[in-house]
């Protein structure tokens, strides 16, 4: 018998699934303790990756001095690209390759901890970039071996990279997002420490609180893992493996805790105690969607970074138009979820009153509407543009967005509904505008 009838066996489906932990410390000051973290990793000379906006904050100050008190040789590295391109993943491989480090340190949010995954990989199993990318985007070669150590800092919390074998950058010849997945790209060790986000602008506070709730709710909402086919052996099970018991844990009480702090985090931008419990949401929707996957939001928000043309966010460097990623995927949810509701409506149902939605009496039929009407609300309190029109796109770009959409094979399968060209269509169309 299942666990619960959502994970029936299927005649062709897989039959296990498999647990896949992270290793993270979390708690007020955890940033100074990394000195003694990266010895007993066998560090001795470290390069220390962030950006040039983070290298001007605390944080970084505390990692550095932290680990040149334990007597760690340690090298900054602040040129890493908001929003990374393989461009400047291969600038970020150069320098590792050139700097010789026994250990990685990130410093910073998701491009931050992404770009050193990368260069980590590149510059221990150097290959063509595209060797190691997503199929159909890349060649999805298997990383050969374990990479060096990697203490990862989030000053963020919205990706949960600190989580997570994913590593994910704009490939600017083909206008799209896509990245490398490996269980080996996942940081040794991740130190989540709240004060970080104390210096938050409310704007990526939204942002990186959408990215949270839109993890969780795909994760839960994906395909089971019961109907995605069996491995031919267990080492090529994915780790985007579909819904499953364990992610089911974290991600309903991600977007519970979520749900509840958001709204709240964003309006009153002065009670840093609420920022806590969402960076503790962010952690838990990471492990929730390491081991489960992201569907069709995050499929159709590569398209939107990708293509970003005209738009600026606020809260953002300026230097060259950009979508960030949590807006990139909230602005495409709604009309996601409200066609994934007819596939597994209880689960939808589940999610929206984990949000603090009011479901008694509601038809199963209308689960994708009132989580994608729940989502909306929260859009509009917490500042979020409306829909694609609001980061600068319209209806002429819909077959442009549907185009870049399609090759993201490992999100969209993992939809618990089949997508096709024409449901991506309409999807864009709906997700243009929200509301008058």
């Amino acid at each position: 018998m299942p666990i619960e009838p959502y994970f029936s066996m299927t005649e062709t489906g897989d039959t296990a699934f498999a647990v896949e932990g992270a290793t993270v410390k979390f708690g007020p000051g955890v940033l100074s303790e990394i000195g003694g973290d990266a010895r007993s990793l066998g560090m001795s000379r470290v390069a220390v990756f962030t950006d040039r906006w983070v290298a001007k904050l605390k944080p970084l100050d505390t990692v550095v001095a932290s680990l040149r008190g334990a007597g760690i040789d340690t090298v900054v590295y602040d040129e890493v690209a908001v929003e990374p391109t393989d461009v400047s993943f291969q600038a970020a491989t150069r320098f590792a390759v050139e700097g010789k480090f026994d250990g990685f340190v990130s410093v910073g949010g998701g491009s931050v901890i992404d770009t050193c995954k990368a260069a980590n990989l590149y510059s221990t199993y150097p290959d063509d970039m595209m060797a190691y990318v997503n199929a159909p985007v890349g060649a999805a070669k298997a990383v050969p071996g374990p990479l060096k150590p990697h203490i990862a800092c989030p000053t963020t919390f919205g990706t949960a990279s600190e989580c997570t074998g994913h590593a994910i950058c704009d490939f600017l010849e083909i206008g799209a997002k896509s990245g490398i997945v490996s269980k080996r790209l996942k940081p040794t060790l991740g130190l989540l420490d709240p004060t970080v986000l104390h210096t938050l602008p409310t704007v990526i506070v939204a942002a990186n609180g959408f990215d949270v709730l839109t993890h969780a709710i795909e994760s839960f909402t994906a395909r089971p893992y019961t109907k995605r086919p069996k491995p031919a052996q267990p080492s090529l099970r994915p780790t985007s493996q579909g819904a499953n018991p364990y992610s089911d844990f974290s991600c309903l009480e991600a977007i519970r805790i979520a749900g509840k702090y958001l709204e709240k985090a964003v309006l009153d931008p002065t009670d840093f105690s609420i920022r806590e419990p969402l960076m503790f949401a962010g952690m838990l929707a990471g492990i929730g969607f390491n081991n489960a996957g992201c569907h069709i939001p995050h499929g159709m928000s590569y398209a939107v970074s990708g293509l970003a043309k005209n738009y600026f966010a606020p809260g953002y460097p300026k230097d060259h138009p950009m979508v960030p990623h949590g807006v990139a995927v909230v602005v495409n949810a709604p009309a996601a979820f409200r066609f994934t509701g007819p596939a597994c409506p209880e689960r939808h149902l589940r999610a929206a009153e984990a949000l603090g939605a009011d479901i008694r009496e509601v038809d199963p039929k209308d689960a994708g509407f009132v989580l994608a009407n729940r989502f909306i609300e929260m859009m509009k309190k917490t500042g979020i543009p409306n829909g694609l029109s609001g980061v600068g796109f319209g209806f002429g770009d819909i077959p442009a967005l549907v185009s870049k959409t399609m090759p993201q094979k490992r999100l969209l399968d993992n939809s618990p509904r089949p997508v096709a060209k024409e449901d991506l269509e309409r999807m864009f169309r709906e997700a243009v505008t929200y509301w008058p």
